[in-house]
């Protein structure tokens, strides 16, 4: 076999394949041996008819057809190897010429990825948010934590903001009470702004009995966005109340003692949590700094599978378990569907720009991923789906989708060591050191949120 390779552009090469008829030979027995199985001549048994009898009978042309068919894949596979490219998707394969007994000959076009080079990363600099946690943040905290603990009572006044109110519903469009628009015995927190808009001013004030009208566009159901005559009938009023903060509501909330103690674990798991979003926020802002340093040409044809894989998922997955149309999420957003769509093309750039150059720095510095990095991964990721870590297991084993998880890791590893390389200082202008957070797990929290999607980028 010979091949050739002519680079199109910096990411589409056309390779141009002679095979002589010879090496066709296998395929050509298995062609025969196929087509046996599949037919039956009078006077023969099947799977005994000789290749000239098939030739008569069904053509010598659909044998090759059938035989150069099982052959392409491999002669294919052995040119991308020769030509030493790193092949995206499928390719668009033309045979140019066949002749029976002497010559296969094909060309195939298939994107691949591009050669990058790698910046100088080591003058990157990017400022990120200071850890601060203040009293009111503490204060802020705790009281979250009171809510929690809040009992119910019922109560003989007006609901007031913060009451619990139990109501009955009714909603009228065009003078019409609708299938599903009465509800009776509801729940509801004055204040919260969970239900219609106008509730909150038409039951604050109203006792056990208490009847109002309002007007209200409606947020979902038969007649969605249409405004609709609602009446609210308040059938009971609870007051809420919280405990008292002491030691006693600390024993009762945790394991410790004390108020003080309380507190000072509240304000300890804060800096936690804002140490963890500063981390994040640095391996963020030093890929974006990375990026724009980096030339990264993109495939046409990966670029419009990932926007519209983008867009189904968010059509059909997001907005389908919300109960939403693409339509009105954009008004909700106050977006056209022209941004939109930018928006997506931007964000689907940034995803495959992210994993070309940092697959780029694995191979550079051989970066490994071990089996404790990669089950630590998996555990992280299993917590984000809420499946338990054996159910997330078992479906990537059966997706295949371990070696998308493996490179989420090894690109994470890469992110880490630029970040390590990068001068990061805070809002106050004091150096950020990073040693102590674990940045392979922050890196691979910012490589997942660009992720171009892995199963398009494999050969």
């Amino acid at each position: 076999m010979k091949s050739a390779v002519e680079t199109l552009n910096p990411t589409r090469v056309r390779l141009t394949v002679e095979v002589p008829f010879e090496e066709l030979k296998d395929s050509l027995d298995a062609a025969y041996k196929k087509i046996n199985q599949q037919v039956t001549v009078k006077g023969f048994r099947k799977g005994k008819i000789p290749a000239r009898v098939i030739d008569q009978r069904f053509g010598r042309g659909a044998v090759l057809e059938e035989a150069v068919n099982d052959a392409l894949p491999k002669f294919y596979t052995e040119a991308v190897n020769e030509a030493e490219v790193n092949p995206l998707g499928q390719p668009e394969v033309d045979i140019t010429e066949l002749k029976d007994g002497e010559l296969l000959a094909f060309t195939a076009e298939v994107d691949i990825r591009p050669t990058i080079e790698i910046p100088d990363y080591s003058g990157i600099e990017v400022t990120v948010d200071a850890v601060e946690v203040t009293d009111e943040d503490v204060e802020k905290s705790v009281q979250q934590l009171r809510e929690r603990f809040a009992s119910t009572n019922p109560v003989e006044r007006a609901a007031a903001d913060g009451d619990v109110v139990t109501i009955d519903l009714e909603a009228k469009v065009d003078g019409e009470v609708l299938p599903d628009g009465v509800a009776e015995g509801v729940s509801y927190t004055i204040g919260s702004g969970e239900l219609l808009d106008g509730i909150d001013e038409a039951v604050t004030g109203l006792e056990a009995g208490g009847e109002a009208t309002f007007t209200s566009q409606l947020k979902g159901g038969s007649a969605e966005g249409k405004d609709a005559e609602v009446t609210v009938k308040v059938t009971a009023v609870s007051a809420r109340e919280l405990p008292e903060l002491d030691d006693e509501f600390a024993q009762m909330a945790s394991e410790f003692d004390t108020l003080d103690e309380l507190k000072a674990d509240s304000r300890k798991r804060l800096e936690n949590m804002k140490q963890f979003d500063q981390a994040t926020q640095a391996q963020e802002r030093v890929l974006d700094e990375l990026l724009k340093l980096a030339e990264v040409p993109i495939p046409e044809k990966l670029l419009e599978d990932e926007i519209n894989t983008r867009k189904h998922n968010l059509e059909h997955h997001q907005l389908g378990q919300m109960g939403l149309t693409l339509e009105k999420y954009l008004e909700i957003q106050g977006k056209t569907e022209e941004e939109f769509l930018a928006e997506t093309k931007e964000q689907a750039e940034k995803g495959i720009k992210t994993q070309f150059i940092l697959d780029e720095l694995v191979n550079k510095e051989k970066l490994n991923v071990s089996q404790e990095e990669l089950t630590e991964h998996l555990m992280r990721r299993a917590a984000s789906s809420g499946m338990s870590p054996d159910q997330f297991a078992q479906a990537v084993v059966e997706g295949g989708q371990v070696p998308m998880l493996v490179g989420e890791v090894a690109r994470g590893k890469a992110l880490a060591v630029v970040v390590e390389a990068a001068k990061v200082v805070d809002t106050n202008g004091e150096t950020v050191d990073l040693e102590d957070e674990d940045e392979t797990e922050a890196a691979a929290a910012a490589v997942e949120a660009t992720e171009a999607a892995e199963e398009k980028n494999e050969a």
